[in-house]
């Protein structure tokens, strides 16, 4: 394989991984805390981008459009979590996933009443229509380098909050204990709340800032989700460690496997399958073997 190609794949995939970790970390820290498995977080993703469309064709620019969406998504997942979720706190499971799925069925109307059935695009900002050289003959788009930027910035802001502040202290203590930091006083409603728009914002967020890279269109939640549980099983419940380590991992799987698997000619003749087929079974069959070796995940606690 070219070493320029290489490189390229690699940005690619770390620039992807950055942008699931924002998805995944607010469905981590939801499931980790409030014990709550959220099928509608994809949908969130899919509000975001609406938003970044709706709010760039207002502003005429999609930075205006993330001032004003992350705002609006986390006053959005309040208002879900004050409506909907604050009745699943001691329910179980089955329940949990009946009303969340039910919540993909309004969003997705909702969608489709507001902003219609077409699919979209947004310009990237005119400074970063370019591309940077990486050689005399191959060059990185500079949205996506931006793109990968402003993702790793988040993420720092993230474990910041977690590790350094009291809000973190009592998240992690949350994830550790719930019963415990009831026991102390400390106001589990309004924690919850909190959390659960984090959660929120991060995933909208992601599709705020991916609408200029990538289409939007209906049903683009869904395979959002899918993969976000596939980084939350890998690293592990509750990690935002696991989490950002496991979407790296299938950024670059994604990435790099798809690569690789194109460079045999033959390989979709001897499969049946197509590269994209055969990429999805690499990144499921790297879950299943992290799954054998450490059922818990990467860094998810063992009970």
């Amino acid at each position: 394989m070219d070493l320029t190609l290489l490189l390229i794949q690699t940005l690619n995939g770390v620039q992807y991984g950055l942008l699931l970790f924002l998805i995944a970390s607010g469905l981590t820290i939801v499931f980790g805390i409030m014990g709550v498995i959220n099928l509608a977080h994809g949908s969130f993703y899919m509000i975001g981008a609406y938003l970044a469309w709706s709010l760039t064709s207002w502003t005429g620019s999609i930075f205006w459009a993330v001032l004003l969406g992350a705002p609006l998504a986390a006053l959005l997942g309040l208002l879900v979590e004050r409506l909907f979720i604050v009745h699943l706190y001691h329910r179980d499971h089955l329940q949990q996933v009946l009303l969340t799925f039910g919540l993909i069925l309004i969003f997705n109307e909702m969608q489709s009443i507001i902003w219609g059935d077409d699919p979209h695009s947004i310009p990237k900002p005119e400074f970063l229509q370019g591309s940077i050289p990486l050689t005399e003959v191959q060059a990185y788009p500079a949205y996506n380098l931006f793109l990968a930027l402003v993702c790793l910035a988040l993420a720092g802001v993230m474990y910041w909050v977690v590790q350094k502040t009291r809000l973190g202290m009592r998240i992690r203590a949350g994830s550790s204990n719930p019963e415990m930091i009831q026991a102390l006083g400390i106001n589990t409603k309004v924690l919850f709340a909190t959390v659960f728009s984090i959660g929120v914002t991060m995933a909208a967020l992601a599709g705020l800032l991916a609408a200029p890279e990538r289409s939007i269109y209906p049903g683009i939640g869904e395979q959002v989700l899918i993969i976000s549980f596939v980084v939350v099983v890998i690293g592990g419940i509750g990690s935002i460690k696991g989490a950002f380590v496991g979407a790296l991992l299938i950024g670059l799987m994604d990435s790099l496997g798809a690569t690789i698997l194109r460079s045999f000619d033959d390989v979709e003749l001897m499969s049946g399958l197509s590269v994209d087929n055969l990429t999805s079974v690499t990144v499921y069959a790297l879950m299943a073997a992290i799954l054998l070796w450490r059922p818990a995940g990467l860094y998810g606690r063992a009970h």
